[in-house]
């Protein structure tokens, strides 16, 4: 959902090739409700322009994770002389124990590199660089993957039985990814298998049954892709996709409001002889055959880019979080189709989504410096020029930005300075 991992640059967002790219230092911006400490400046007072995180000034931040009412970033020092990975966890916000960022070792031992963190509703799960899965937070719906649930707060664990078949003991599996949904948890072992638990009420889980009423109280193998090597995975609410190593797009979980991409009210499957009606899929459906190279999840929409470079989204659109059209659900795969640059990740949360993109050309990096100054009394002349060059991207963000401004009343658009404060 809201916790896909986004790579933050600096709050100039200074794009171009590659090699610029690594030279640039990466900060993180925030801004939001903060009535939990989740912004991490050391107080509850909420913002509506992003200030940089202070405390992390010192890090070179590789990610950022939210969750509904906290945040996880991994970072290094940026005094690191490169010889060595010290890739560390600091997490802020509900449940977190302090609204500044900290470094959190949890069940680790101090210095585990650590290549992963996604945050859902109530829990946390971390990947470390060998394979290791620790989970905290609430587990009242089995979502952090212990075998039983629990009421309050739990502390960090780590994870050592994955239940690759229901007759045989758990065993203990290398991990490379891991996402989190609001409450179910999705991950991905070393061979390609998909591992969910938690909440499957809906369907999300992808299994045909479940092992504990409406739950999952252990990971456990998605069958249904057996001989399938999936190369990520993403959680949303109560619906989860996967891109297999061949590029097909496979979802399950509820479709209420079109985050599958398969259609209104058609073509739902349950195991459930008596539940077909629901806008469910309690296993995984072929959505999209080939091609998709990135997905994300939000709460009730789905993201996907796909290899020629163009973002397509389905699911609840009421924000257009999810499509060009301003309809309020998009059914089935639709385009998003003014981003500017090669698409790099990916995120998306509950009425809002992002792209992080860079320009490998100097036609886009042309078209991001355009892009960074377009207001309501240029747009009309830099949409002509990108019509006349072929930067269609840029043509379609002046004509969105204009709609957008115009339906404000706003008539003049102009980068508000406190987003730089530092």
């Amino acid at each position: 959902m809201a916790t896909a991992n986004l790579p933050w640059k600096n709050s100039k967002r200074q794009q171009g090739s590659a090699d610029i790219k690594k030279e640039k230092l990466k900060e993180i911006t925030k801004a939001s409700s903060n009535e939990f400490g989740q912004l991490g400046d050391g107080t509850e007072e909420s913002r509506k322009h992003p200030k940089k995180v202070k405390l992390l000034q010192t890090e070179f931040v590789k990610s950022v994770s939210c969750g509904a009412h906290c945040t996880a970033a991994i970072a290094e020092p940026r005094d690191n002389d490169g010889t060595s990975s010290t890739r560390r966890l600091w997490v802020w916000g509900q449940n977190q124990g302090s609204n500044y960022p900290r470094v959190f070792w949890g069940a680790f031992t101090p210095n585990t590199i650590i290549r992963q963190v996604s945050c859902g509703s109530v829990h946390v799960v971390a990947l470390s660089e060998d394979g290791l899965l620790q989970a905290w937070g609430y587990n009242e719906y089995g979502q952090l993957g212990r075998g039983f649930t629990g009421e309050g707060l739990q502390g960090a664990r780590v994870l050592h039985a994955y239940a690759r078949f229901l007759d045989e003991a758990p065993e203990l599996l290398k991990i490379t990814q891991v996402s989190c949904g609001e409450y179910h948890t999705a991950a991905i072992s070393e061979n390609g298998e998909v591992y969910t638990w938690g909440l499957g009420s809906i369907g999300q889980l992808g299994h045909c049954s479940l092992q504990s009423g409406d739950k999952e109280l252990l990971p456990r193998r998605v069958v249904a892709l057996d001989g399938i090597f999936v190369k990520d995975v993403a959680c949303g609410g109560v619906h989860t996709c996967a891109v297999t190593a061949k590029g097909a797009l496979y979802a399950w979980g509820g479709g209420q409001a079109g985050q599958l991409g398969l259609g209104p009210h058609h073509g739902f499957f349950s195991c459930d002889a008596n539940a077909s009606d629901m806008l469910l899929r309690n296993i995984p459906v072929l959505v999209v055959p080939n091609g998709v190279q990135l997905v994300t999840c939000g709460h009730s929409h789905t993201l996907i880019s796909v290899r020629d470079g163009r973002i397509y989204g389905f699911g609840y659109n009421s924000y257009g979080q999810a499509a060009n059209d301003k309809s309020t659900y998009a059914w089935f795969p639709s385009p998003v189709d003014w981003c500017v640059g090669q698409v790099r990740r990916l995120a998306a949360g509950g009425g809002h989504s992002a792209v992080l993109t860079d320009a490998c050309s100097l036609k886009e990096l042309c078209e991001f410096r355009l892009a960074e100054c377009v207001n309501l009394s240029n747009s009309y002349m830099i949409e002509d020029v990108a019509s006349r060059t072929g930067a269609d991207a840029l043509a379609r963000l002046c004509e969105r930005l204009r709609e957008h401004l115009l339906a404000r009343g706003i008539c003049d658009y102009e980068e508000n300075e406190d987003s730089n404060e530092g």
